[in-house]
């Protein structure tokens, strides 16, 4: 399960967010993007000591100050239904099957196995090719 698929199954429902400066934000999400801004309309917003309380008509908070969310459970649980329905994690089961990367057997990016930059000696790049009968410094 992945975070951000998380916060889009949680929007419009309550939502409890915690900032690195340790205010907190209750509200009902109605909107998120890839770096994790989100919007929150009718926030109660609680101060760093909890004896400071605002109302807010609406608010938006930067993603990268969030130290944590806490989503309802229900949430979550739908989440996880929805992976195990699908018989899948991250990347999914035909792509683990196809996959012939490191670690799977298989030959990789190189023609002829990618092992390294072994191979015959002395056919590398920049040497030439040896032929009978000729010897080195002739021409």
């Amino acid at each position: 399960m992945l975070p951000l698929s998380l916060l889009k199954k949680a929007q419009n429902h309550p939502m409890l967010v915690e900032l690195k400066n340790s205010e907190t934000y209750n509200g009902h999400l109605v909107s998120c993007d890839n770096w994790m801004n989100i919007n929150l309309p009718e926030v109660i917003c609680t101060s760093r000591d909890g004896d400071k309380f605002w109302r807010m008509p609406e608010c938006y908070i930067r993603g990268s100050i969030i130290k944590y969310l806490r989503i309802p459970d229900e949430i979550i649980d739908m989440v996880k239904d929805e992976v195990v329905a699908k018989g899948r994690g991250r990347g999914g089961l035909q792509q683990q099957k196809q996959q012939k990367g490191r670690g799977m057997g298989g030959a990789g990016r190189g023609v002829f196995g990618g092992r390294g930059r072994g191979g015959i000696p002395g056919t590398g790049r920049g040497q030439q090719e040896k032929k009978p009968g000729r010897q080195a410094g002739k021409q």
